[in-house]
C-alpha cells in the first residue's frame, strides 16, 4: 500500500495496543507501544532508499529482502531494541517487539494484496507473490482507519475498542474484495471463452477493474465495469529473434524480466539500428503499456542506451 496509508494503520494499530490493560494503564509504554507500531508499519519500505543507485536497482531490491521471511523476525528486534532504549521500557521489551513484529507482518500482508507484490517467500523462493485484490490505495480502509482515529483523539472514543472496529471492518472488506476478484475472474474467462492466465486488477473504484489474459499466441486486455466485460486492445506475441536475445543480457533488462509477470516484448527497425521494447501487461491502462524496458540498439547489436521504469507521468495511472 501506499506509505501514508501504512503509516495511518500503524497508528490504529497502536491505538488497538490499548485492548491490553498493561498498555491502556502504563501512558510511557502505550506511546512506546505506538511508536514502534508506526515505525514497524513502515520499516520494510526503508529499502526505497536503493531509489537512489537508480531504477534497475530499485526494481531489483525494491520489496525483496525487506519483505521476506527473516525480515519478519529482524525488523522487530530492530525496533524494539531501539525503542525500549529511547522510551526507557527495557521491561517491556518483550511487549514491543510483539507490536512490532504485528506492524511488520500485516505491512508485508497488504502488500501482498495488491499487484506489484512482494517477494515475501525469500529466502526459500524469489517468486513474486501479488494477490491483485486490493489497489495501492484504499479509499474505504484510509477513510474508515481515519475516522477511528479521529473519534479515539478528538471525541474521547477507548481506543482499544474503535481500533478493534475498525480492523474487523478491515478484515470483512478485504474478504469481500477477495470475493469479488474471484468471481470477475470467472466473468473474464467465461465472457471470453479463451484459455489462458487471467489477471484481474483492481483500481482506486470498487466496481472498475482491469483485466489481462495471456494466451499462447496473444494477450487480451481490458476493463471490467461494475461485472460488464469490455475487450479493448489485442497484444500479438512477437518470436523471438537475434535481436531481441541481444538485450536479453543487459542489465536492466534481466531485472525487469526477474520482477515482470505478463511479458510482451516487439521489435522495431531504426535508421541507425533497433528498439527492442519490453513491457508488462499486468499495468495495462487505455490502450498503454505503460511500464517496462526500452532497448536501443546500433546495427552490430550494440546496447546504445536504455530506459528502464514508466513511460507516464508521476500523477497518471496506473498507480502501482
Amino acid at each position: 500500500m501506499d506509505t501514508g496509508s501504512h503509516l495511518l494503520l500503524g497508528v490504529t494499530l497502536g491505538g488497538l495496543a490499548h485492548l491490553s490493560p498493561g498498555v491502556a494503564g502504563d501512558p510511557a509504554l502505550a506511546q512506546a507501544v505506538m511508536i514502534a507500531a508506526v515505525v514497524g508499519s513502515h520499516a520494510p519500505d526503508f529499502d526505497t532508499v536503493v531509489r537512489v543507485r537508480g531504477a534497475t536497482a530499485y526494481i531489483r531490491y525494491h520489496r525483496g529482502v525487506t519483505h521476506s521471511i527473516p525480515a519478519l523476525f529482524l525488523w522487530p528486534g530492530v525496533i524494539a531494541l531501539a525503542v525500549a532504549a529511547g522510551c526507557g521500557v527495557w521491561e517491556q521489551l518483550g511487549v514491543l517487539y510483539l507490536w512490532s513484529f504485528a506492524a511488520v507482518v500485516f505491512h508485508v500482508f497488504l502488500d501482498m494484496l495488491n499487484t506489484y507484490g512482494v517477494q515475501c517467500l525469500r529466502p526459500f523462493s524469489r517468486r513474486w507473490v501479488h494477490l491483485d485484490i486490493l489497489a495501492i490505495f484504499e479509499p474505504f480502509l484510509f477513510v474508515l482507519h481515519a475516522a477511528a482515529v479521529v473519534w479515539w483523539l478528538f471525541f474521547g472514543g477507548k481506543p482499544g475498542t474503535i481500533c478493534a472496529a475498525a480492523y474487523l471492518l478491515s478484515a470483512g472488506y478485504i474478504g469481500l474484495r477477495a470475493c469479488q476478484h474471484q468471481w470477475l475472474i470467472r466473468q473474464v474467462q467465461r465472457q471470453l471463452g479463451v484459455a489462458g492466465i487471467c489477471h484481474v486488477i483492481p483500481s482506486f473504484h470498487p466496481f472498475l477493474w482491469r483485466f489481462v489474459v495471456e494466451t499462447d499466441r496473444q494477450f487480451y486486455t481490458g476493463k471490467v465495469e461494475y461485472g460488464r466485460v469490455c475487450l479493448e486492445d489485442l497484444y500479438q506475441k512477437e518470436r523471438e529473434s537475434d535481436i531481441i536475445r541481444a538485450t536479453m543480457g543487459v542489465d536492466g533488462v534481466r531485472a525487469f524480466l526477474g520482477f515482470a509477470q505478463r511479458i510482451h516484448v516487439t521489435c522495431k527497425e531504426l535508421q541507425d539500428g533497433y528498439e527492442v521494447i519490453w513491457s508488462d501487461v499486468r499495468f495495462w491502462y487505455d490502450s498503454q503499456l505503460p511500464f517496462g524496458v526500452d532497448v536501443r540498439l546500433d546495427r552490430k547489436l550494440n546496447v546504445v542506451s536504455l530506459k528502464l521504469g514508466w513511460r507516464k507521468k508521476a500523477w497518471s495511472p496506473p498507480f502501482v
